[in-house]
């Protein structure tokens, strides 16, 4: 009897951890290509005909930083990204990666959400720079925050990189298109792309404004525009 009771509880003990585990690398990772890896199956890259990727940045991150420890720093981003997080939990979209102070989010992928995406994004987009503003950094509270956005819609690849830490990465002028609109953005705006603002214009219900030609690297000169709000804020 005692060793049946051992084998149970040691039975449970690995489950446990199983599941944790599992937990642990859906955060990492979609749920889907998780589940997929858990079971030792390869996951091929995807191709996606239209998606929405965010991009945004601290203004001013490297002199913020300077400013106080690298404890302060792990402080900051933490307690920002944590509120990011709860953000995007509202919408849906994915957290692809962060990168020190630079936030990605995608919609559309990994699972597909018809002409959704660029709504999605546009929600979550605002709902951040209005919380944003009310964001007060842990033992500094002087110190005000504020992010560049950056919004592009488009078609891309996504799949898995590397076998010991595998990351799920997007590849395609979409991203790299949306990464510069963050760039070259402006201080609490969010800039998008001509193919982003046409779809939000079909879907109907955002307020936008053209910022007018922007240089754009490696695509010259680009017509971007504002996002403002949307009628439901």
């Amino acid at each position: 009897m005692d060793l049946e009771l051992k084998v149970a509880e040691k039975t449970q003990q690995f489950m446990d951890e199983k599941t944790r585990s599992e937990q642990l690398l859906s955060q990492l990772l979609p749920k889907l290509v998780a589940a997929a890896l858990t079971r030792g199956e390869h996951v091929d890259p995807e191709a996606y005909e239209s998606v929405t990727i965010f991009f945004s940045d601290i203004v001013g991150f490297t002199t913020i930083s300077a400013a106080g420890s690298p404890m302060d720093v792990i402080s900051l981003l933490n307690g920002l990204y944590t509120f990011f997080d709860g953000v995007l939990e509202k919408f849906d979209v994915y957290k692809v990666e962060t990168i020190g102070d630079a936030y990605m989010v995608s919609s559309g992928l990994p699972v597909r959400n018809g002409n959704r995406h660029a709504a999605e994004i546009a929600h979550m987009s605002l709902d951040l720079l209005k919380g944003i503003r009310l964001f007060v950094v842990p033992n500094r509270a002087n110190v005000v925050i504020e992010i560049r956005a950056g919004i592009n819609s488009g078609p891309c690849v996504a799949g898995i990189v590397g076998l010991k830490m595998p990351r799920y990465c997007l590849f395609g002028d979409t991203v790299n298109v949306a990464s510069r609109m963050e760039s070259t953005g402006e201080p609490m705006k969010i800039q998008i792309t001509v193919a982003t603002k046409d779809l939000l214009t079909n879907i109907g219900g955002f307020i936008t404004a053209e910022r007018g030609p922007v240089t754009v690297k490696g695509k010259g000169t680009l017509i971007t525009h504002w996002l403002l709000s949307s009628e439901s804020s």
